[in-house]
């Protein structure tokens, strides 16, 4: 239902795709890779808001073409990334007259509204050190590698890489990863997994 007037977009690496106040043109369906909402501090640092994995449809967008809005923060792909976009009136005209639709567009409110709060929680009562431990174990590939750069992990974090790099050199120190370059690998995950529980 959804490939009816679907447009497709592939992005090789790194891009921003929308900034904060653009409009939108759609609705924005991931088909492969991941992308990254996140907002930017007056500060100039970044944080992530959340991540949209394979299937799933950013809300932001939705709530922006039902309601005539700007988009209110930034969204960027990872690379190998290909990212649909279903015109505003067709995704409307979907929505008013299937049920499948509607169903997709309140699971998509009702992971966003979770994954929000559980981003929240973490804020306020994890330090720094153990989300860190925590996205790294939970991000990590199936080979126990994340493939991510410290300035990148400073950005979903909301701190600086220097910040970062100190907290890893701890976590290199105590032998619970390694770090390689552009990755990190888990070297032991249930250490890990105690700093990640620590507060």
């Amino acid at each position: 239902m959804l490939e009816c007037g679907m447009q497709l977009n592939r992005f090789d690496e790194l891009k921003t795709i929308i900034n904060k106040g653009n409009s939108v043109s759609g609705a924005y369906v991931v088909v492969r890779g991941r992308l990254r909402v996140y907002s930017i501090s007056p500060a100039g640092n970044e944080a992530t808001l959340y991540f949209l994995n394979p299937g799933e449809v950013c809300i932001l967008a939705l709530n922006c073409i039902f309601n005539n809005l700007l988009y209110p923060a930034w969204v960027q792909t990872e690379p190998d990334t290909c990212v649909g976009v279903i015109p505003s009136l067709t995704y409307r005209t979907l929505f008013q007259n299937e049920p499948s639709i509607q169903n997709l567009t309140v699971h998509a409110l009702s992971v966003l509204v979770f994954r929000l709060m559980e981003e929240l929680e973490e804020v306020h009562t994890l330090s720094l050190n153990a989300r860190l431990a925590k996205f790294i174990l939970l991000r990590g590939a199936g080979d126990g590698q994340l493939r991510m750069t410290q300035s990148e992990l400073a950005s979903h974090l909301g701190t600086t890489r220097e910040v970062i790099a100190k907290l890893l050199r701890k976590m290199v120190a105590a032998k619970s990863v390694k770090t390689l370059r552009g990755s990190i690998l888990i070297e032991d995950p249930d250490l890990l997994a105690k700093q990640a529980n620590r507060e």
